[in-house]
């Protein structure tokens, strides 16, 4: 056989008889031959890689979001670089790597990147996209993300409807994207009612304990506190937990994200819910779209979100 039969032979859409195809199989079969991506890319200037940047690797609400990526990637004959953002503080040596690899797009996944990477990224030539950031006119990249306002309107809404008058809000960074507008749309509906807005530094359960501490330390009657991502409040719960205080007899605790342990019988946390699924898919059928076509530059996308409520709300 020819190389260029073989070659046509494993290329899909490629023209190839149907003897051909056989008779290479067969020897591909025999000879345990498998076509060397690497050696296909120096030939195509392609390589089937895209990066898949974030901070949150220790997040479980997170695990889902790389779960449905890198088997979404696979399913497309794709294949995921990971980068991790978290001691990386200004996204260099990320960028770096994403381009000594020479990946085709960048998604990133996390709604506080570096300042400056989603930028640099596309600076680099690098078809980009953001999930979980911030949709607008300053966007350098194209974004997914949920409706954060509106997801801190439901919950205050929810609050004042089950009768609590004493709120909180519990953020992660204060300068989260995610976290300033999930207690925008807090605020708004709130009002007086919101006594006290706390930012526990990062998304982790022990962040969340310690912050619930500090909120009970400086008033002990809250009745209501609406945490910025479910991980917090699980934390929060647990800190409740440990001085006593009923959840949600004495005061009511929402999350955000529902990931599946908010779901858990020991927790039941009622949260609101994103989309991961429908956003994630998008991302990739958007990002796959665009590297095909360099006009293709897909348009920012704002998914709706859901209150699940369970046993967290009074």
């Amino acid at each position: 056989m020819s190389i260029s039969a073989v070659s046509r032979t494993f290329t899909e859409g490629a023209s190839v008889s149907a003897k051909t195809r056989e008779r290479v199989l067969e020897a591909a079969a025999t000879l345990g031959y498998r076509p060397n991506h690497l050696a296909r890319s120096l030939m195509t200037g392609r390589t089937e890689l895209i990066g898949l940047v974030s901070n949150h690797f220790g997040n479980p609400a997170f695990m889902e979001v790389f779960d449905l990526f890198t088997r979404e990637l696979q399913a497309r004959g794709l294949r995921p670089l990971l980068a991790n953002l978290g001691e990386d503080e200004d996204g260099t040596a990320a960028l770096d790597m994403l381009r000594q690899y020479n990946v085709d797009a960048v998604v990133i996944a996390t709604s506080a990147p570096p300042a400056g990477f989603a930028a640099s990224c596309r600076a680099a030539g690098l078809p980009v996209m953001h999930v979980f950031g911030r949709a607008g006119r300053s966007s350098p990249v194209p974004v997914a993300t949920v409706d954060n306002v509106a997801g801190g309107r439901l919950v205050a809404e929810a609050m004042r409807r089950h009768g609590l008058r004493r709120l909180a809000f519990l953020g992660g960074s204060a300068h989260d994207a995610s976290t300033i507008d999930r207690n925008k749309g807090f605020a708004e509906i709130a009002g007086r009612l919101l006594r006290e807005t706390i930012h526990a530094g990062d998304y982790t359960h022990e962040h969340g304990r310690l912050a619930m501490h500090t909120l009970l330390d400086r008033d002990d009657t809250l009745d209501g506190v609406f945490c910025g991502d479910d991980v917090l409040a699980l934390g929060a719960m647990d800190a409740c937990r440990e001085r006593g205080v009923a959840v949600p007899a004495d005061v009511s605790i929402v999350g955000f994200d529902d990931m599946p342990l908010a779901a858990w019988a020991s927790y039941s946390l009622t949260t609101v819910r994103q989309p991961i699924r429908e956003m994630v898919l998008h991302a990739i059928e958007r990002i796959v779209a665009w590297m095909d076509d360099p006009a293709a530059v897909p348009r920012n996308k704002l998914f709706p979100c859901e209150l699940v409520k369970r046993g967290s709300l009074r």
